[in-house]
């Protein structure tokens, strides 16, 4: 199994899940090899909810990183979860489109896309001018 899946999985341990018992893991690497995890953190107020792909990002930010080249996803369930579109929305403000995105099927295989794949014709900042 590759690290960067089990480094998903195993931040799962840590989330705060008490509404929908759903934990969700993500491993963020960026270009030099560093990993930075996340995981879900549910609030009564559900739109105040962050998702692990956004704790994973923000942490690798707060850090100074700007380039990634992997993003793993997991959930407690291995059901093959991918980023929502609030979060491919988020990773697109901060990596390319050849972004891998890895998805873990909990049967030992995992799910490959890009970033691209997930969110073609992203907001950007181009689009906005």
């Amino acid at each position: 199994m590759d690290d960067l899946i089990d480094a998903a999985r195993e931040i799962q341990a840590d989330a705060h899940v008490p509404y929908s018992e759903y934990r969700v893991g993500a491993a963020l690497e960026t270009e030099d090899g560093e990993v930075f995890v996340g995981c879900n953190l549910e609030n009564a107020n559900f739109s105040n909810s962050l998702h692990a792909e956004e704790v994973a990002i923000a942490e690798a930010v707060k850090n100074g990183h700007r380039e990634f080249s992997r993003l793993a996803v997991s959930s407690d369930r291995r059901d093959g979860v991918t980023p929502c579109g609030m979060c491919r929305q988020t990773l697109s403000e901060f990596c390319d489109g050849d972004l891998i995105v890895l998805c873990d099927e909990g049967d030992g295989s995992v799910a490959e896309y890009t970033l691209e794949e997930l969110l073609p014709n992203t907001i950007s900042q181009e689009t906005l001018e």
